[in-house]
């Protein structure tokens, strides 16, 4: 084990990358579990920061832990061992804190425990994923697959293959699938599946191409609504993960497809 450890992850410069992969999945699992504490009420754990008028979010910590990290990295110090490990776990903890608050942001308004507060957990699993493909040598739009003749794609040919892919995967994301359209920037894949299939109610595709009343409105409506084991298990997982999102009856029923884009 100790072998492998070297030659794939020392070796190989991947060791500072794993940290901050590490770092931001037990940071992310621990503000969860703090904050399904605090919305519990439990009276011996730590409760929010809080003062006249102000409630500050933990997202204004990552904020902060990815800045010094970083400038940390790209400083003269971040070229050296250990603070190259030490910078990257304070970044991944950063970037976690942020992106479990990911949905507060875009909203500009705590969406934290409704239906759009789902969008962070989603926004923390595709960064996951991300680090994940990184750390087992994968590179954004496929560039660096061989070709037909076993050389590296460069060139031409690399430009062309960056292209579709990126297409691909802008059309994967313009249909509301953003994990699909995201992580196929490193399985193209994934991406031409996303483009190819039916796009979201609600997503910039359906709107632009999905009149309502229409054919491809009402199959895209029928698709997201319909119950499935991965829909299920999905929504289970994120449940277990992150708590159950508080019902909002008067937001379900102003939009039908609005209760199954929250899970």
């Amino acid at each position: 084990m100790a072998d492998w450890y070297t030659r794939t992850i020392l070796d190989s410069g991947k060791q500072p990358l794993l940290i901050l992969l590490v770092a931001f999945v037990v940071a992310f699992l621990f503000i969860r579990l703090s904050v399904r504490m605090i919305r519990a009420e439990v009276s011996w754990w730590p409760g929010n920061i809080e003062g006249e008028g102000f409630h500050l979010h933990h997202v204004v910590f990552g904020i902060v832990f990815m800045v010094i990290a970083g400038f940390g990295l790209v400083s003269p110090a971040g070229t050296h061992r250990p603070w190259t490990e030490i910078l990257a776990g304070l970044f991944g903890v950063g970037t976690a804190l942020v992106l479990d608050e990911f949905a507060l942001v875009l909203h500009l308004k705590d969406v934290y425990w409704t239906g759009e507060g789902r969008l962070s957990v989603d926004a923390v699993v595709v960064g996951a994923a991300l680090g994940g493909l990184l750390l087992i040598g994968s590179a954004p739009f496929g560039v660096n697959d061989d070709t037909v003749d076993g050389s590296a794609v460069v060139g031409w040919d690399a430009v062309t293959t960056v292209l579709v892919n990126g297409t691909l995967a802008l059309i994967a994301l313009s249909k509301g699938k953003v994990f699909t359209g995201i992580i196929g920037l490193f399985v193209p894949v994934l991406a031409l599946v996303g483009a190819l299939r039916l796009a979201r109610p609600g997503s910039p595709w359906a709107r632009r191409r999905y009149p309502p009343g229409s054919r491809k409105a009402a199959r895209a409506l029928k698709r997201e609504t319909r119950e499935n084991w991965m829909r299920v298990l999905r929504v289970r997982t994120y449940d277990l993960i992150a708590g159950k999102p508080s019902p909002d009856p008067a937001q379900d029923s102003a939009d039908p497809a609005q209760d199954v884009r929250k899970g």
